[in-house]
């Protein structure tokens, strides 16, 4: 039940009048409550009551940014919806357009803000490093880069204690198979179908998702079969998997290899988890061959599965280098590398730098949000929100055919749209319709997948369980999901 008074309903109307109806209130009763019931199909979901009034927006207008968009950015860089959304303010797990209408954001900026948008202890460690020193690179000495790199190391296990500082995940991928390949003095890279590592040379070839890849030469990857669940052709056993791997060193490669890449739950191939005793199998596999483990924690890392701070303890494993970037600076551009010192080691042979990366604005950026996840609790509450809201999916997929699969863990979850369960045809076309129909009513999503018919929820690790009852009323509603159902 949402409770609202009659003056935060005016406010409600004032914001939200384009795209939702506004009820009247008992005038004597100023905490008078709105009930959404999930079965009632006459009611349009409501977000939750927020009291907070963003700030008067007089910039462009939607068309008009859209228009030099389209004038003087690369035709590649795509939009979601036909009638994109123009965001300017940002407000925890909050966004607003410049009409002033609120968004739940259940993307995060493509798993990226975990705090929350402009968190006022980050904000403030932006603010206080740039009026002191914006940029130094480390050549001198800085407190900010070692202060962040000393907290980010106590969050590693084992001998997990050296970092080097990027400013993407697609340059921590890089820099983290260069380190392996120089390493072990082999050149071949194993990864999964699927797989999703970035959009540079080495990344594009570890990546083995074709939308995603361009005709260029990438050399020295081999994809593994994606131990996958639900469409994989052994469900949930991931030793048999794993033999594929052992297949590939066996006879693609020289009986050695550099290295082995994955995520503990694949981000843009539509969150999909991998199956059980997969990776203690494959590290132990790689291990013998030779070759170092590499985790991938870009989006599954700072607490976002919520049952553990990183992807990879999930599967108890310990890698031997971790990439991250997104979660780590909560939109900031920063990403990382953490290894040990002996493999650290092998960039010493020649110069190894990096302009930007351990920049003090950002690293101190870093270390307000390591300090915002302790004491916000952010990963409980991502385990218990999680939960939550995965539990509410997989009752709605007990009663409706077009959800074929629910999955994740966490603030890190994915709902697969099917035609038909039974013969898993994705439902790409009522992927994108759910989407539109979803940002109409105020929530943002993400999509992923081979086919493109994966529900992305990766909100912001603030969100709610009141949050996560909206999130499965506005796709229950008759104007979204529920059309799929007929």
């Amino acid at each position: 039940m949402l409770s609202v008074g009659i003056g935060s309903a005016l406010w409600e109307f004032k914001h939200f009048q384009s795209w939702q109806r506004v009820y009247s209130l008992a005038a004597q009763n100023t905490n008078a409550a709105i009930c959404f019931p999930e079965n009632n199909i006459d009611v349009i979901p409501k977000l939750p009551f927020s009291n907070y009034v963003p700030p008067l927006y007089t910039g462009p207008t939607a068309n008009e940014v859209l228009k030099k968009r389209k004038e003087f950015l690369s035709p590649s860089t795509y939009y979601f919806y036909e009638k994109p959304v123009n965001l300017v303010h940002g407000k925890m797990q909050y966004v607003f357009d410049d009409d002033g209408h609120r968004y739940l954001d259940a993307f995060g900026g493509i798993a990226t803000v975990g705090c929350g948008h402009c968190h006022p202890d980050v904000v403030k460690a932006v603010i206080n490093q740039t009026k002191n020193l914006q940029h130094s690179t480390v050549l001198y000495l800085n407190h900010a880069i070692a202060d962040f790199a000393e907290a980010l190391a106590s969050k590693l296990p084992g001998d997990l204690k050296v970092v080097f500082f990027t400013n993407s995940g697609t340059e921590a991928n890089e820099l983290a198979v260069t380190m392996a390949r120089l390493y072990t003095g082999c050149h071949d890279i194993i990864s999964l179908r699927n797989a999703y590592h970035g959009n540079e040379a080495g990344t594009m070839a570890a990546t083995a998702l074709c939308n995603w890849k361009f005709n260029l030469v990438q050399s020295g990857v081999h994809h593994a079969m994606n131990p996958d669940p639900y469409r994989g052709i052994f469900g949930s056993d991931g030793e048999m998997y794993a033999k594929d791997v052992q297949d590939l060193i066996q006879f693609g490669t020289c009986g050695h290899v550099a290295a082995f890449i994955s995520e503990a739950i694949q981000g843009v191939a539509g969150i999909v988890e991998l199956a059980p005793g997969y990776l203690p199998a494959v590290y132990s596999i790689i291990r013998n061959a030779g070759g170092l483990c590499i985790a991938d924690e870009v989006q599954t890392g700072f607490a976002r599965t919520g049952s553990h701070f990183w992807g990879f303890e999930v599967h108890g494993v310990v890698p031997d280098i971790v990439t991250m970037a997104k979660g780590i600076g909560n939109g900031i551009p920063l990403g990382a590398v953490v290894t040990t010192p002996e493999i650290a080691e092998v960039l010493t042979h020649r110069t190894y730098f990096n302009t930007f990366g351990g920049n003090p604005v950002c690293t101190a950026a870093g270390l307000a949000i390591l300090r915002v996840i302790e004491k916000e609790k952010l990963q409980e509450n991502a385990h218990v929100v999680g939960s939550y809201l995965k539990q509410r999916l997989n009752a709605l997929k007990a009663k409706h055919e077009t959800i074929g699969d629910v999955r994740g863990r966490g603030l890190m979850l994915g709902v697969e749209l099917v035609t038909d369960r039974r013969r898993k045809t994705p439902a790409k076309v009522e992927t994108l319709h759910l989407m539109e129909q979803m940002k109409d009513m105020g929530l943002l999503i993400g999509k992923g997948g081979y086919y493109e018919n994966v529900l992305r929820i990766t909100p912001p690790l603030c969100f709610s369980k009141e949050d996560a009852g909206r999130f499965i009323q506005h796709i229950y509603h008759p104007h979204s999901l529920s059309l799929l159902f007929c």
